[in-house]
């Protein structure tokens, strides 16, 4: 069974950066061909869309809540995805997961924290 796994959340100030990872683990996951995605869930919330990003890794295309401030990348020899994110705000606050996109039910992990302190 393949499982996606994502590191790299953390606590930080308002105004910070922190750089998250994703790759698969268990059996062997065709991650070239497919579009993948940043998802994040704040407590009491719905998990929503933040970015993705094609097999080409050009054209990523995000929220407009993180547009400019966000940037999703994908290194396809590693099977990881990357998200680059500055100025970050309280409300990014939330659990980031990495999926497929259109997501996948069974790719969802354990996600990986990120708190951003005003």
């Amino acid at each position: 069974q393949v499982q996606l796994v994502e590191s790299g959340g953390g606590l930080v100030q308002a105004g910070g950066s922190l750089r998250l990872s994703c790759a698969p683990s268990g059996r062997t996951f065709s991650f070239t061909a497919l579009r993948m995605a940043w998802f994040r869930q704040a407590l009491g919330t719905e998990r929503e869309f933040v970015a993705s990003i094609p097999w080409t890794a050009v054209n990523g295309v995000y929220a407009d809540s993180v547009k400019g401030r966000f940037t999703i990348s994908r290194d396809n020899a590693k099977s990881t995805v990357y998200l680059q994110m500055n100025s970050l705000k309280p409300e990014d606050t939330a659990v980031y997961y990495c999926n497929t996109h259109p997501a996948r039910e069974s790719y969802w992990g354990q996600g990986t924290q990120v708190t951003v302190s005003s």
